[in-house]
């Protein structure tokens, strides 16, 4: 492929973002709790990496921005059955299944982070909800038990996003891995 046939989609951040999530994500994930001083600091990362992308969402490149990539229910509907039946068209950006799949995983993400520091705060006393959060068994439990569903919904979803890249990369023949690794993507039949 000739640069002059590709076009710049994902910006640095985007794309830095993106890798930098995927890294703290898993070692929070992997790591569940031990050491918990390594949990605690990934989820913070999640979180401030998470506040920078959403502020981002706003004011960022045209690709980055949520009124790119956040579609109406029904258009997402269509591109899943286009997608279904073989004649989805090509976005640069975020399709709309991926953009609500990037929105989804935006959410839980925040929500797991969340959930992670009510249980800190329930459970140890400590974290930036110390003193908001009563340090009791009962909220603690209740806390362990939503971040736990929270981070398994999460870590399921990121494998639906991994399937969903692979079938669109083979059904567009376009490696969308690399294009988030490099940022670009090749001109062509893409919509907007």
């Amino acid at each position: 492929m000739k640069r002059n046939d590709t076009i710049r989609v994902w910006d640095p951040l985007v794309r830095i973002f993106h890798w930098s999530l995927v890294a703290v994500f898993f070692t929070a994930y992997l790591t569940e709790g031990e050491p918990e001083w390594l949990h605690t600091w990934a989820g913070y990362i999640a979180l401030m990496l998470l506040g920078v992308r959403i502020l981002w969402g706003f004011i960022g490149t045209r690709h980055a921005r949520f009124s790119d990539f956040v579609y109406a229910p029904s258009t997402t509907l269509r591109y899943l059955v286009d997608e279904l039946v073989g004649r989805a068209r090509r976005y640069l950006g975020h399709n709309p299944a991926g953009g609500l799949m990037a929105l989804a995983l935006i959410l839980l993400v925040v929500a797991t982070g969340l959930s992670g520091m009510v249980l800190y705060a329930a459970d140890e006393g400590a974290g930036p909800l110390a003193g908001l959060i009563p340090v009791t068994e009962a909220w603690e439990e209740g806390a362990e038990e939503v971040h736990e569903v929270l981070a398994n919904l999460t870590l399921g979803m990121i494998g639906l996003h991994v399937v969903g890249v692979i079938f669109s990369s083979l059904r567009h023949r376009e490696n969308l891995v690399a294009s988030m690794l490099h940022g670009f993507k090749r001109l062509g039949d893409e919509r907007h």
